[in-house]
């Protein structure tokens, strides 16, 4: 669908509105209050979104549920951010509201040529325009490129339903399940993607398993290759089987020859235990076996006897010295904007762009495996956090509110969490020894931190995701890695692609990517990117001329250009990444962040390998450009089933090789790490060594530690006349009743 006359039709009703609006005077507003900019949209303007959408009959909207491709529907609707000159204006410089809009993505299949087509619709929460949005020049996007919606997924179910009916004593006899009248012994499958060989296909490799508890881990052997790139869903079919090793042309040839006995077939036992007193099944979260001394009781809890110790007003959190703005995309996840310390600016915006999971494997399923997870909608996928697990009990639990493949908004409840919790370890302590048995001083100040925290459950795997901000001006992002591993039918050869995690199981290996952008606005934004590193000197002792000493010196480097400040794989990563404002602190040294990433990726396609271009920026664990409007997000929605030429092409950020001295900069930085699955992740992966990230810390930007200012300080003065040691705090100690026993320091040491 093109727009050439709709943006420019309003009512009369509308345009009045509209200048009553504009001459209407702003309320007062804090600037907690402002940072409202980037909050997520509410139910009642997704509402409002998508009535106007469906009002507009030139468009032809029918329901997302309708179970047909051939229709026109609104598969998503989120926050449009405003330019970030608008915003900035408006928050530092007094400037007027930034005009507040939605993204809506509108699938037209119910057209001979079907399309996707983005709109901008606003303003909220009363919108009367449409316009559309252009992808970069250069690019479009491909009906095939759409993520797979519920209707489809009903459609290919139903499909292959019909089309494997031949298989249906072949499934009985090898499996004891089937996909007809099965009840409680129901077949399921997997899809995996990119959906085919080259652009414009939709031609997508089913997994079929055993519908039980964990099915991810209970792969029948056979894999079906189906051809679904029709919007009329009668000329989809079947291309291909794959069974125990050998491939068929059809359902019918499978049947013909296990009729025949010339297939080589496996019989899989029984999955489901006969009663109660057998072991549950492999991939089932039920308890068994017993440590050599059982915890009978629950552990430790975190307790807060005076409330919590942060603000949330709105979708802005204030925290010691730390105050941001958080948004759950739908598309692509969490990200925080506007975010300040001590009322200065540190970055504008810490995001999630993209995660990826790329494999191999000997089945054609297994070997096909590249997932890029925003085009499953990676943002859309935060169900609820569960307290005491998830999350502490004392958490504030925030739902989330999705438009994605809906016909209206979805409330996810507990979507998010934020807490205050103690790490156990002192952010910094120091006991000063007198020497003599002693000491003159202890002194620590208490570890807590606060946490953003939501999770993405793309089918098999979760994703953990949190933001962490210390007392010190320091802010950590980080993935944890859980869930079921995505694995397939065992044969010897795929031993060379994964583990034998059960008798017909193979965990396929595969790497973990991240990707974030992190708009560094360091007391500004204008700033330069530079390293520092360590080289040694071996000189002449200057106190006695006739030895050598051998030291480290500082070494550092400025860049100047895009190309100079992109690092790839397989390149030495300077240790001091910074970001350095033109302003110097009272010692003369620039104020600067320090970036550092806490990863074990590696470069897994090599460039110019077909499904790469999709990727690009993971030839890269850190690149710096130049802020440009026009490169927002490093992924979109459409690069999973288009990755050959897909609509966000990273490496083309930069071609144009800007200057990045006192810049708008941005920090683009991937992370990861290899997954070879072993037998302990049976049932789940565990989260321990399964984490990655990367933190900013601050470097010359404060005159001294900020955290300081923290009245979570104890000192201990060693003992006065009465006898007894001077224990100096800042927050008085608790009453209540869950208080921990009375704190107590001594600080002597004497030979016994």
């Amino acid at each position: 669908m093109k727009l050439t006359k709709m943006s420019r039709v309003f009512t009369w009703g509308a345009v009045l509105l509209m200048l009553q609006m504009a001459g209407t005077e702003p309320a007062l507003r804090t600037p907690h209050d402002k940072a409202g900019v980037f909050a997520d949209l509410s139910a009642q303007e997704i509402k409002a979104v998508h009535s106007f959408l469906r009002n507009r009959t030139e468009l032809g909207l029918q329901p997302s549920k309708k179970v047909t491709m051939a229709k026109n529907s609104v598969f998503l609707i989120e926050l449009l951010l405003p330019k970030k000159k608008h915003v900035l204006n408006f928050l530092d410089k007094g400037g007027k509201s930034p005009v507040r809009e939605a993204r809506a993505i509108i699938f037209f299949g119910a057209q001979e040529h079907p399309n996707i087509t983005e709109f901008a619709v606003g303003p909220l929460p009363l919108p009367y325009y449409i316009r559309e949005l252009s992808p970069r020049p250069g690019h479009h996007l491909s009906w095939s490129s759409r993520p797979i919606s519920a209707a489809e997924y009903d459609l290919l179910f139903h499909m292959l339903r019909r089309a494997i009916t031949p298989l249906h004593q072949f499934f009985l006899d090898t499996t004891g399940f089937s996909f007809l009248d099965c009840d409680a012994r129901c077949l399921t499958f997997t899809d995996v993607a990119p959906r085919g060989v080259e652009s414009g296909q939709r031609r997508s490799w089913l997994i079929v398993q055993r519908y039980v508890e964990g099915y991810f881990l209970h792969p029948t052997g056979l894999e079906i290759l189906v051809d679904h790139g029709s919007t009329d869903d009668q000329d989809w079919r079947v291309e291909k089987l794959w069974y125990n090793g050998k491939f068929y042309d059809s359902p019918e040839e499978l049947a013909q020859k296990y009729a025949n006995g010339e297939v080589d077939t496996v019989v899989l036992g029984d999955p489901l235990p006969e009663s109660t007193e057998q072991p549950p099944l492999f991939s089932s979260y039920k308890r068994r076996g017993e440590f050599p001394m059982p915890i009978n009781v629950s552990g430790p809890h975190i307790v807060q006897p005076n409330g919590p110790r942060y603000k949330l007003e709105g979708h802005t959190v204030i925290y010691g010295g730390w105050s941001f703005s958080y948004c759950l995309r739908t598309s692509s996840g969490l990200q925080i904007f506007n975010v300040l310390f001590g009322g200065e600016r540190i970055a504008y915006e810490v995001s999630v762009q993209e995660a990826v999971a790329l494999y191999g494997g000997h089945t054609p399923a297994g070997m096909q495996t590249k997932y890029i997870d925003v085009g499953w909608g990676l943002g859309s996928v935060t169900h609820e956090l569960a307290p005491g697990i998830d999350c502490p009990e004392t958490a504030t639990f925030l739902d989330a509110f999705h438009y994605y493949d809906s016909d209206g908004p979805v409330r996810y409840p507990h979507a998010l969490c934020l807490f205050e919790m103690p790490t156990g370890v002192p952010l910094r302590r120091h006991f000063n020894s007198n020497f003599k048995g002693g000491f003159n001083f202890y002194a620590g100040l208490k570890g807590y931190v606060l946490v953003l925290r939501t999770t993405s459950t793309v089918y098999n795997y979760d994703y953990i995701w949190d933001f962490i901000f210390y007392p010190n001006g320091v802010m950590e992002t980080k993935m944890h890695a859980t869930g079921y591993v995505h694995a397939t039918f065992y044969t010897p050869e795929g031993l060379r692609h994964g583990t034998r995690l059960q008798t017909h199981l193979l965990g396929n290996i595969h790497t973990h990517l991240v990707h974030y952008r992190v708009d560094m606005d360091v007391a500004g934004t204008k700033n330069s990117f530079q390293t520092l590193k360590t080289k040694l000197e071996n000189i002449t002792n200057p106190w006695s001329p006739s030895h050598s000493v051998v030291q480290p010196t500082l070494e550092q480097t400025q860049y100047s250009r895009e190309r100079q400040a992109s690092f790839r794989f397989g390149q030495t990563l300077p240790k001091y990444l910074l970001f350095s404002s033109p302003q110097k602190n009272c010692w003369e040294h620039r104020r600067s962040y320090r970036l550092q990433i806490h990863s074990m990726a590696e470069q897994v396609l090599p460039p110019g390998c077909p499904e790469e271009r999709a990727v690009t920026w993971a030839r890269y664990p850190l690149a710096v450009t130049k802020y440009r409007e026009s490169e927002r997000y490093s992924s979109s929605l459409y690069n999973q089933n288009d990755p050959w030429d897909p609509p966000v092409v990273f490496e083309e950020f930069l071609q144009n090789n800007e200057n990045i001295e006192e810049e708008d900069l941005v920090a683009w930085v991937t992370v990861g790490f290899l997954h070879i699955p072993h037998s302990e992740d049976i049932p789940n992966t565990a989260t321990p060594g399964n984490s990655v990230g990367f933190l900013i810390r601050p470097f010359n930007f404060f005159p001294e530690d900020p955290s300081l200012a923290s009245r979570d300080t104890v000192i201990v003065w060693p003992r006065n006349k009465d006898g007894h040691n001077h224990v100096q705090r800042w927050v008085p100690e608790d009453r209540d009743c869950l208080r921990p026993p009375p704190f107590r320091y001594n600080g002597t040491y004497k030979p016994v």
